[in-house]
């Protein structure tokens, strides 16, 4: 691909974008940047989830991954079954009926302030640097498609690529974002498909040809039965029900969209349809890593050891011709920024009201501080993306994955002990038991791999039990 036909498509696809904010941003104020006025149709928000949810790591890292776990992923994918049935029959109503705009005040009300700033803490650890890693992948496409023939360094990159967010989001906040990633994930879901007939259509397969081959091959094992595994089924099973209900659930990105539609029956229905939709669009990327393994296979063409790699390689470097590298382009930013906007306004929204009180000021007052707020969080993306950019020396999904079973842990032991229990605890001393779950989880973690091969993405539930457990332990005994 050229880089003056990347660069145009870069053009475009952000140009759209802000022709979204122009006409969403109209009128906002921060009470919109916030909550959309939670006039939000559910259909609208539960398409638009899709991108946010699927990211560039899916994108670029589940493909990639099936050459060593083949379709295991698909395990946590499963799971997430009970855990979105929980969010929508357990959390959801109790957001709505407490009238919340960040989830963590929902901890306040049950143990009290420190509580509050712990949980909320937490999050915006989680979300920076998750979402950062998500950005990173786009941003290194289009270092590589864009800025690197042409001399720019990496840097400049990030630089260039986080100002773009911040244009179109800065003023509409959640209001515009419930649009642009609609448009995202329709990008995201075109590429994916023309992606598979192109990869097909070089191997001289139709659909039924395509299927029978991905069934026969290696890399259709879907179910790991040997306990020792690191991905057993009943592993990797409850990890994605306690995933989802973390990641989706407790998090303020995702459920500040759900929180805008009008009410607690259309959110739920948003959630419903959303799962079914995640579950087709995971196997259609495993598929496709499937066929691009058994593609590079044919033609002798050597797998990149980090494969995270695989696909931009096979695309860009125009094995599939130029429709694949335009849509693979196409995608990759749309999944990487579908995710990104939306966690910089989540960003900014719960520091703004977690640990600013935005809401005790004037409307002159809090869109001041939310712009500052909004800002600075741009520049933390910068700054961690540059971090992530020096150190990461693995397959980005499983690192940020290994990541959220340490610091989602604590926010699943708190919202689970505050849900399940009755019990007051000591409310200052939650900030340290939240800091020691984590560490406790990751020497459990050590000393398994030896015995049968660590927790893997099961973790996450050891942790949030180490913190219920550390909870009950300081419990206010009547």
């Amino acid at each position: 691909m050229s880089v003056t036909l990347a660069g145009g498509i870069l053009a475009i696809y952000f140009g759209l974008l802000l022709i979204i904010s122009y006409f969403t941003s109209k009128g906002a104020d921060t009470h919109a940047f916030f909550t959309a006025n939670r006039q939000s149709p559910w259909w609208l928000v539960a398409f638009g989830m899709i991108g946010t949810s699927i990211s560039g790591l899916t994108f670029i890292s589940v493909p990639g991954a099936v050459g060593k776990t083949s379709f295991t992923y698909y395990q946590l994918i499963l799971g997430h079954s009970l855990g979105y049935l929980t969010i929508a029959l357990v959390l959801m109503p109790l957001y709505y009926r407490l009238n919340l705009i960040s989830i963590y005040g929902y901890l306040e009300g049950r143990f009290g302030f420190w509580s509050y700033k712990t949980g909320s803490a937490f999050f915006l650890l989680s979300r920076t640097i998750g979402s950062a890693a998500r950005l990173y992948l786009a941003v290194n496409v289009l270092q590589i498609a864009i800025f690197a023939p042409i001399g720019v360094p990496f840097g400049l990159t990030v630089f260039i690529s986080i100002l773009l967010i911040w244009l179109y989001t800065h003023r509409g906040g959640v209001k515009t974002i419930i649009w642009t990633d609609t448009l995202q994930t329709l990008f995201l879901l075109i590429a994916l498909f023309i992606t598979i007939f192109l990869v097909g259509q070089q191997m001289n397969m139709g659909f039924m040809d395509m299927v029978h081959t991905i069934s026969d091959s290696k890399y259709s094992h879907m179910f790991e039965w040997d306990w020792k595994n690191t991905h057993f089924f009943g592993k990797d099973f409850l990890a994605g029900v306690f995933i989802a209900i973390v990641m989706t659930g407790l998090d303020q990105d995702l459920m500040q969209k759900n929180l805008t539609c009008k009410s607690i029956g259309e959110a739920q229905k948003n959630m419903f349809w959303f799962y079914w939709v995640l579950l087709l669009i995971n196997i259609l990327f495993l598929s496709l890593g499937a066929l691009l393994y058994i593609y590079a296979q044919s033609k002798n063409i050597a797998i990149p050891a980090q494969t995270d790699n695989l696909y931009p390689m096979l695309a860009l470097n125009g094995h599939f011709g130029t429709l694949a590298a335009v849509t693979f382009l196409l995608g990759i930013i749309a999944a990487s920024y579908a995710s990104s906007d939306s966690a910089l306004t989540a960003l900014t929204t719960s520091f703004c009201i977690d640990f600013l009180r935005i809401e005790k000021f004037q409307e002159q007052k809090r869109h001041k501080i939310k712009h500052y707020v909004h800002l600075g969080f741009s520049a933390l993306f910068f700054v961690v993306i540059g971090l992530f950019h020096l150190f990461n020396n693995q397959e980005l999904i499983s690192a940020v994955f290994n990541l959220a079973g340490y610091t989602y842990g604590p926010l699943l032991g708190l919202f689970s002990f505050g849900l399940f229990t009755k019990t007051q605890v000591k409310d200052k001393w939650v900030p340290i038991i939240c800091v020691a779950s984590p560490i406790i989880t990751f020497l459990l973690e050590w000393q398994s791999q030896a015995l049968f091969g660590g927790f893997g993405f099961a973790k996450l539930i050891l942790n949030g039990a180490i913190c219920f457990a550390l909870l009950w332990a300081i419990r206010v005994k009547k």
